[in-house]
């Protein structure tokens, strides 16, 4: 006898998230190589959703520099992230020139796209996870608090705009999502981050606090539709079923691809 979806989704939520959770806390190679699997799988379910458009990523090629892009964020190679993505582009454009597998311009484009989406966005990520060297487990605490008021922000938007939704927020890509659930979802995503102030974000002062919820609460609903454009566009429902009950690695993680390297600009740039 097989499992509700409702069931199964509940289980891998149940199993994932105090490994997540522990992988934020403890960061190091654990966190890299959670990071990397993220932007790697992504990739290759982005390149899938691609093909239904007569589009061939060069996966390979696009695999090389997304492990680049994040890896550098960490090690702090010679060749930073800028000047690479400059030599990456002129690379995979000479090699296309000798691939003849469809269109040249879809493929440049869609190959390109994904590095930078899922490669300098995942970056970020480790950026965060990184930002407070001196005193390490303040990262884990950061980073935990910005996955769970994603969580919390798409469960708010949820049964929020299930209960009140009337007026529909973005009806040519995602129907079911209502402006309600959005401002549900929004001060749920700040409330979340005062609660995390209270509890493990007390090294952060209050201004910093409500703009990372704010950042949140909009950048990770606009994450969302995102990747629900491009799967409206491919005609699929989830970019693969690698998560029993819930899709594929793109998109249990597009909230955070899109909201990561705005939180780490403001914190390196604003804050």
């Amino acid at each position: 006898m097989s499992l509700s979806n409702s069931v199964t989704r509940v289980i891998v939520a149940v199993l994932a998230i105090p490994l997540i959770l522990a992988v934020c806390y403890f960061g190091g190679y654990y966190f890299l190589a959670f990071t990397l699997g993220i932007a790697l799988i992504s990739f290759y379910e982005f390149s899938l959703m691609a093909k239904t458009k007569g589009t061939n990523i060069n996966l390979w090629i696009g695999f090389l520099g997304i492990i680049y892009i994040v890896l550098n964020q960490y090690f702090h190679f010679q060749l930073d992230n800028y000047h690479f993505l400059i030599l990456y582009a002129v690379i995979i454009c000479l090699i296309e020139l000798f691939r003849n597998n469809g269109s040249a311009i879809y493929n440049l484009g869609g190959t390109l796209f994904g590095v930078v989406y899922m490669g300098l966005f995942a970056a970020s990520l480790v950026g965060l996870r990184e930002f407070y060297q001196e005193q390490y487990t303040n990262g884990g605490f950061l980073v935990i608090s910005v996955f769970a008021s994603i969580w919390i922000c798409d469960s708010a938007a949820y049964y929020g705009g299930t209960a009140l939704g009337k007026h529909r927020l973005f009806l040519r890509v995602s129907p079911k999502k209502s402006w309600e659930g959005a401002v549900f979802g929004f001060v749920f995503a700040v409330l979340t981050m005062i609660v995390a102030k209270f509890i493990v974000l007390d090294f952060l002062d209050w201004n910093t606090i409500i703009a990372l919820g704010v950042i949140i609460g909009i950048i990770g609903q606009l994450g969302d539709l995102v990747e629900s454009l491009l799967k409206r566009d491919a005609q699929v429902k989830d970019s693969s079923n690698i998560l029993p009950g819930h899709g594929g690695m793109f998109d249990r993680f597009d909230s955070l691809l899109l909201t990561a390297p705005v939180v780490f600009l403001y914190l390196t740039y604003v804050k």
